[in-house]
This record gives structure tokens, sequence and C-alpha cells, in this order.
């Protein structure tokens, strides 16, 4: 195989693994994202690359964001959101934190391909996407072509953008819009 040939297997992967999302999951996340004050934002790894993406999104939308332990990031209140990426739902860091915002009151949504992990028992709305955990291959998972949790984050970013399309769309933005919140130093 070649480079292209591998581009159009984990397309075909990605295809596939779309076709089991649960859109009542996604509805529900979005949900919870227009109804509160401030949204943090937290992933370990590439999946932390991934949802960095989507907090600015969101932020071009027009939603008060911070991503978690950024110096500028504002003390959290109930009524506020966290939203974790996790493949495994079980990342040290990412359990604390999951554990700390639930103890505040703070509600937590997590997009993994765990939903009965760790941070999921935190969660208030969980967005399954399906791909393999590190290290993790059963008859189930076994088809999956990519090392690692590459389907899942992969899987997420587009996602992410999904739900900013959506996003767009009920709250009537444009790219026009948004760009007048795009950063003008950079």
């Amino acid at each position: 195989m070649g480079v292209r040939e591998n581009t159009f297997s984990i397309l075909r992967e990605l295809e596939q693994n779309t076709s089991k999302i649960d859109s009542t999951q996604a509805e529900q996340l979005i949900l919870l994202i227009r109804s509160t004050k401030h949204i943090f934002l937290q992933g370990a790894g590439r999946s932390g690359i991934a949802i960095r993406g989507f907090a600015n999104r969101l932020m071009h939308l027009g939603f008060s964001v911070s991503m978690v332990g950024e110096i500028s990031s504002p003390h959290t209140r109930p009524g506020d959101l966290v939203i974790i990426g996790s493949g495994s739902g079980e990342t040290s860091s990412l359990k604390s934190l999951a554990q700390r915002a639930h103890e505040s009151g703070v509600d937590v949504a997590l997009v993994t391909m765990k939903k009965d992990s760790t941070i999921g028992q935190f969660a208030k709305s969980i967005l399954v996407l399906p791909g393999t955990v590190k290290g993790e291959i059963d008859d189930e998972t076994a088809a999956f072509s990519q090392p690692m949790g590459s389907a899942f984050e992969q899987l997420s970013f587009i996602v992410y953008d999904a739900i900013i399309l959506e996003l767009m769309t009920q709250l009537g933005e444009t790219s026009e819009s948004m760009f007048r919140r795009h950063a003008d130093l950079e």
C-alpha cells in the first residue's frame, strides 16, 4: 500500500465509524453547550489537540470558552460545563478534573470510546465515538486498521466540526459572522 491507498483506507474507516454515532448523544451535548455560561475544555495527547480546535471554533461562535490550565482560565461556577475528550475515559489527569468539576457543581460532558469509564460516571452527557483504545483489540475492533487511538482522534476532530456546523445553523451564524471573532493578533 502507498500513502494514497492508506488515506482511502482511513477515510473508509472513518465513514464506517461515523455511521455508528448516536445522534441523540450529539444533540444532548449541543443542548448542554447552548445552555451553559462558560465552557472549559480539556483532553490529553492527540485528543487534546482535537479539542483545542473545538474550543477555538466555539469561541468563534461567541461562546465563553477556556482550555483548562491556561493562565487566563477563570474560576468555575455552577452552571459551567467541562467538555473532556478522552478515548479511554481513564486518563489520570482527566479523571481528577472530572471529579473536581462534578464536586464543584460543574456539568461534565465526555467525548469517548468508553461510556462506562471512570470519567463517564461523572458525565451528564456522553458522546461515544467508535475506535480502539491503545493496547485493546477484540473481535469488534479487530477490523480497525489504524494504530492505537488514531481513528478516535480523527473522528473527534471531524465530529467537533460537525457540531460547530449544527450550532451555526441553530444560532444563525455564518463564516463571515464568526470571522469577526477570529483573532486579529497572531
